[in-house]
């Protein structure tokens, strides 16, 4: 049998396909209109701002900072690093969790040397040899966010930024 041969077989035993169903409803003809979802508040926005703008005591931020894994709110009041754009320092943050067993030790950056040979290099990376740093993760998630100094400075490099 073909495929036509197949449908009028079914329909003549009373089984019909749902698309030439009489009884198939779509959900808009159920939904109705004239009434105003219950979980929808339009001043929800307006609420939330002054909530953020209190919390920052005034204060502008470079971004909202999130959990790139579930969209968590890890900060509302960081600085933009200045050469690496997608990385961030804060001082207060929400959601987060240090894991204080798992330390990260900084030795500085490889830097190109400068004129005067080795010397200038090492004087550069001084200022960051010996630091150490321990692991940031999200709180909901577990996902790792970023490091903190020994400052209590938090440095956030896998976040999503979001305007503020």
């Amino acid at each position: 049998m073909n495929n036509k041969d197949d449908e009028t077989h079914k329909e003549e035993e009373g089984e019909e396909s749902p698309s030439h169903s009489q009884q198939t409803v779509s959900d808009d003809d159920e939904i109705d209109y004239s009434v105003k979802p219950k979980f929808y508040d339009p001043e929800l926005d307006d609420k939330d701002e002054v909530w953020v703008q209190k919390k920052r005591g005034g204060r502008s931020s470079d971004a909202i900072l999130n959990c790139p894994a579930c969209f968590t709110t890890l900060c509302l009041d960081c600085q933009r690093h200045e050469k690496n754009v997608t990385q961030y320092r804060a001082m207060f943050v929400v959601n987060c969790k240090i894991k204080s067993k798992q330390v990260v030790a900084h030795l500085g950056s490889k830097r190109k040397r400068g004129k005067k040979g080795r010397g200038s290099s090492e004087a550069e990376a001084g200022s960051d040899m010996g630091k150490t740093y321990k692991r940031v993760c999200c709180s909901v998630c577990s996902t790792e966010v970023g490091v903190i100094d020994e400052e209590e400075v938090y440095h956030f490099f896998n976040v999503i930024p979001s305007e503020s």
